[in-house]
């Protein structure tokens, strides 16, 4: 357990890491795309298309570290993009309602009995989202999840999206911790790459069964799911009971 040793709170990327994003939208669109008559794509592509363009122009605001733009403005500029790249004809009042689905999200199956049993063997259990501060407050009660966080931290605290520095340094420190004492969890290497270079030790799962690709900032610890996580994180908080 000396990967984990000395974690005091364990710190989750929110969308796609506790909630299936790829798999609630690509539910929400399905609809959306059968009324417009669209069978060009399946909807998963035309969500990964939105995810991927939603994540460029993300990388592009936090890169120019300037005037931080909103979660949800940098979603309705993707899925205008993205109907645009299909061809699909749409009004803004469309994409509002898209991008609002993005607070309509479940957890994965797992989650929730994980998170339970870390939180019960005292490990503090906090957000850090690229969500805007609304969207949190609506999305985390939305999953159910809500009883389980100590803390719910957007990156607009920071004012810039994660993987930037400032948004792990700053979460350390509203949660009155160093970096090194959190333990940070995504299903995204790229977020796992920017927690490890601002000094947090970091949990990859690995749902997709994807390599990491990262070996400069290897994650410490690499699971399948939160179930895993879980064996792991009770297996060493009862081990320091036993030694205190």
């Amino acid at each position: 357990m000396d990967t984990i040793a000395g974690t005091k709170a364990l710190m989750f990327d929110f969308y796609g890491t506790v909630v299936d994003m790829q798999g609630g939208l690509t539910e929400a669109i399905t609809p959306y795309l059968r009324a417009k008559n669209y069978t060009d794509n399946p909807p998963s592509r035309v969500v990964t298309w939105w995810r991927r363009n939603h994540f460029e122009n993300s990388m592009i605001d936090a890169l120019l570290h300037r005037d931080h733009t909103p979660y949800r403005e940098i979603g309705r500029q993707t899925v205008h993009y993205t109907l645009e790249r299909a061809g699909i004809e749409h009004t803004d009042d469309e994409v509002r309602d898209l991008v609002a689905e993005i607070q309509r999200l479940r957890p994965f199956p797992d989650v929730v009995e994980a998170l339970t049993a870390i939180k019960r063997h005292g490990m503090r259990l906090v957000i850090l989202s690229n969500g805007d501060p609304d969207m949190l407050a609506t999305g985390v009660p939305y999953s159910g999840t809500d009883h389980l966080w100590d803390r719910v931290i957007s990156v607009a605290e920071a004012r810039s999206f994660k993987p930037h520095r400032d948004t792990y340094t700053t979460a350390a420190k509203l949660v009155d911790l160093v970096p090194d004492q959190v333990l940070f969890v995504a299903n995204h290497a790229f977020d796992c790459v920017g927690a490890k270079a601002a000094g947090m030790r970091t949990a990859f799962v690995n749902r997709r069964r994807r390599p990491f690709g990262n070996d400069k900032y290897a994650p410490d610890l690499q699971v399948e799911d939160f179930a895993e996580l879980a064996s792991v994180v009770v297996d060493y908080a009862e081990e320091n009971v036993r030694i205190e």
